[in-house]
């Protein structure tokens, strides 16, 4: 999500935490400092940060590096309960080393490996080695487009994290089919980005931007959905012995 908006619909609707970036339409890059801290005051659920100082790929140089050391200690001054990121080596697998390195950086703080792990050939492999980076967890949609696509995929990988890592699940959730895949994978954390097209007023039809992106309309998280999913995954707790965790966040 991208604004304190989204962030307080998505609380309401019953999400145990956000995610905030910006940039959505490049698929999120590090917010400002000032878009964290209005969102952390307007919060009682912890807020997660996405750590990534450019669209693109997941290949950081040397400067690219120090600013994502930069967004997290900025992350962590404005009241972060953690932070997302991911790093790739040229060779398409994990950077276990400056991962690591954010990592410690990051403490207290939590830290997710976001879907980078999807671009990696190797997906059990690469989980091995986010593991090794000693993050709390990574974000995946089985290396697919969608989690659909990807239950055998997302089944091994929630049984290889157990009692390492959470598996949180995301690509394409939504209220009708968050029970289907909750039960194929095993997996209790899941995240989602519902939204709903607001129009903002009467402007020139005139596009100041990127080209299909409007200047008089945006999208806030649905509020309505994210409590439709908390529900399901409430019903589908009382059958299980652990807690399900219903994240509502812009995807990565």
């Amino acid at each position: 999500m991208d604004s304190v908006d989204s962030a307080r619909a998505a609380e309401h609707g019953g999400a145990q935490r956000v995610e905030l970036c910006s940039d959505l339409a490049e698929g999120g890059i590090s917010p400002s400092a000032g878009l964290i801290d209005g969102v952390r005051a307007a919060l009682d659920i912890p807020l997660f940060v996405m750590v990534r100082p450019r669209a693109g790929d997941f290949q950081y140089s040397a400067d690219e590096f120090k600013i994502m050391r930069k967004d997290i200690a900025v992350a962590k001054e404005y009241g972060a309960d953690g932070v997302v990121l991911g790093l790739l080596k040229a060779d398409g697998t994990i950077d276990v080393e400056r991962t690591g390195e954010l990592v410690a950086l990051a403490r207290p703080m939590q830290v997710t490996f976001h879907r980078a792990i999807d671009l990696v050939a190797e997906i059990e492999e690469a989980l091995q080695q986010v593991i090794a980076s000693g993050v709390d967890r990574v974000l995946t949609s089985g290396g697919k487009k969608s989690a659909v696509a990807a239950l055998g995929c997302l089944t091994r990988l929630v049984a290889q994290a157990k009692g390492k890592i959470a598996v949180m699940v995301c690509g394409g959730i939504r209220k009708g089919n968050v029970e289907q895949i909750a039960r194929a994978t095993d997996a209790t954390e899941f995240h989602s980005s519902p939204r709903v097209k607001l129009l903002t007023g009467q402007m020139p039809i005139l596009n100041l931007g990127t080209p299909g992106i409007d200047e008089w309309s945006r999208y806030v998280v649905s509020s309505e959905d994210v409590r439709a999913m908390r529900t399901v995954m409430d019903r589908l707790e009382a059958g299980v012995s652990s807690a399900t965790d219903l994240s509502s966040f812009i995807e990565r």
